[in-house]
């Protein structure tokens, strides 16, 4: 490391290293570049969009000089606790992730940084590259070794290679990104320059815009919101754009590829105040409710009560269209973490017992409409189902408001094998016994689409298909 460069690995008390977990979510990514220093507002923005991991987090910020790092595992006010940033000046990237390649380690926590000859390099990622593998074991053969068993080291080794050649961060980046096959949303610092980039098919979020002090680009609108700023666009497939204090400038490396959105977003993953791709989630999750209330309608149904927190929308959705009052009918602990992030099956399931609990009042004797985002192993889903009928619930008729997950996912959700998912070689009757609700329909594929707004050509559906957007090896 040359002289100024700064890096402070902060390992949270009490945090455990975990491997081999079986559901993740999606990483979040920020960039800023404001005439501001900008260190407290990376931390204020990554605070935004804790939703999309809880792992680790990490900023990078330039001095003018030199680049300080600072990442640490735990949640991003855990982090970054009694940590003082300094007031450099304004530019810098931000992330927080949750693994869906390479282990949870303060190893693989982001951003990660290089120092190459005259340039020093910090780069996040939100993704998955599926040549990963492939590449690595290529650039071994040449002599290269890596530090981290994350995809992201891959990406950043090419892109230093390329800078090797050309000394022109553009075309390495250019260069670099053509090699890669699979989803990924990038921020990258080069020196003092900012940089945030696409993958070809705009698989996971990215949109640019003004702050009060500059611009930014962020994996979701909220963080605009927050930094009293406005979105300008979507960042463009196979696009990279600069970051300035001033502008922006767009370069673009690969055109024409389909486009092919993840679905999951509108679903599950991005906040409902969020605008992805011109669409808004609160939207698309309301007309997935609305839709499945036309599509799986319950006779004399008492009321809609939503699986807190991320199905709340899909049940107002519901209960709108058709007439059945929505219902708080389970109540959440606030400050238990989703239970799927938990390592473990028994883990995920004790934490259940202290996360939920009905109201008991409201459900009583009553024919209950269950509605949840999404089943990806039913265990969750099937303990509900028990906890609601425990206390009173006559009937419980389950409404899910995405079509059953059957294939695995190698853009970004760690979800590898098919034996985690319920809906694996089974038919909805054959869940439903597993699951033990008086009913069970799940949304269309139509009209999941349809939601959407975005057209089945412009969306990636490869884990309710098996047909993804990019050649996978190994399905």
């Amino acid at each position: 490391m040359t002289k100024g460069a700064h890096t402070v690995d902060i390992r949270i008390q009490g945090s455990e290293v975990i491997t081999g977990r079986s559901l993740g979510e999606s990483c979040g990514i920020v960039a800023l570049a404001e005439s501001v220093p900008v260190g407290y507002r990376l931390i204020q923005s990554l605070r935004i969009i804790q939703h999309r991991g809880q792992e680790s987090a990490g900023i990078s910020i330039s001095t003018g000089k030199s680049l300080k790092n600072y990442r640490g595992m735990g949640l991003v006010n855990e982090v970054f606790s009694g940590v003082k940033i300094e007031k450099d000046i304004g530019m810098g990237i931000g992330h927080i992730r949750y693994s869906t390649a390479g282990s949870s380690t303060i190893e693989n926590a982001q951003p990660l940084f290089a120092n190459i000859g005259k340039y020093q390099i910090a780069m996040g990622h939100n993704g998955e590259i599926v040549n990963a593998i492939q590449l690595k074991r290529s650039l071994e053969s040449k002599g290269y070794s890596f530090a981290t068993n994350s995809d992201t080291e891959v990406i950043m080794k090419l892109l230093s290679i390329e800078l090797s050649k050309t000394d022109d961060p553009i075309l390495s980046m250019k260069s670099a990104f053509k090699k890669l096959v699979g989803a990924y949303s990038l921020n990258i610092m080069i020196n003092q320059r900012v940089f945030v980039a696409r993958d070809p098919n705009g698989i996971r979020p990215l949109v640019v815009g003004t702050t009060e002090f500059g611009y930014c680009a962020a994996s979701e609108s909220v963080v605009f919101d927050q930094l009293n700023g406005k979105v300008i666009r979507d960042v463009k497939p196979g696009e990279i754009v600069e970051i300035k204090k001033n502008e922006i400038d767009s370069f673009m490396y690969n055109e024409g590829a389909r486009t092919a959105h993840c679905m999951f977003e509108y679903v599950y993953f991005a906040r409902p105040d969020s605008v992805l791709d011109t669409r808004s989630v609160f939207e698309t999750r309301m007309e997935l409710g609305r839709i499945l209330a036309r599509e799986s309608p319950v006779e004399d149904g008492d009321c809609v009560v939503a699986v807190p927190d991320s199905a709340r929308t899909h049940a107002q959705g519901y209960a709108e269209e058709s007439g059945i009052p929505l219902t708080e009918g389970l109540i959440k602990n606030r400050y238990v973490d989703r239970t799927f992030i938990m390592p473990e099956q028994t883990g995920r399931e004790n934490e259940l017992d202290i996360k939920l609990n009905p109201i008991k009042q409201l459900i009583d004797g009553k024919k209950v409409i269950l509605i949840d985002d999404s089943i990806i192993r039913g265990n969750t889903t099937r303990k509900i189902v028990r906890l609601l009928k425990k206390y009173g619930a006559k009937e419980v008729h389950l409404r899910i408001a995405c079509p059953p997950v059957r294939y695995p996912c190698y853009l970004g959700i760690d979800m590898k094998t098919k034996d985690q998912f319920i809906a694996a070689n089974r038919s909805i009757k054959e869940i439903n016994t597993k699951l033990g609700a008086d009913s069970l329909s799940y949304i269309s594929l139509e009209g999941l689409i349809e939601a959407t707004h975005q057209g089945r050509e412009k969306l990636c559906l490869g884990c309710l298909t098996g047909k993804y957007p990019v050649k996978v090896a190994n399905h």
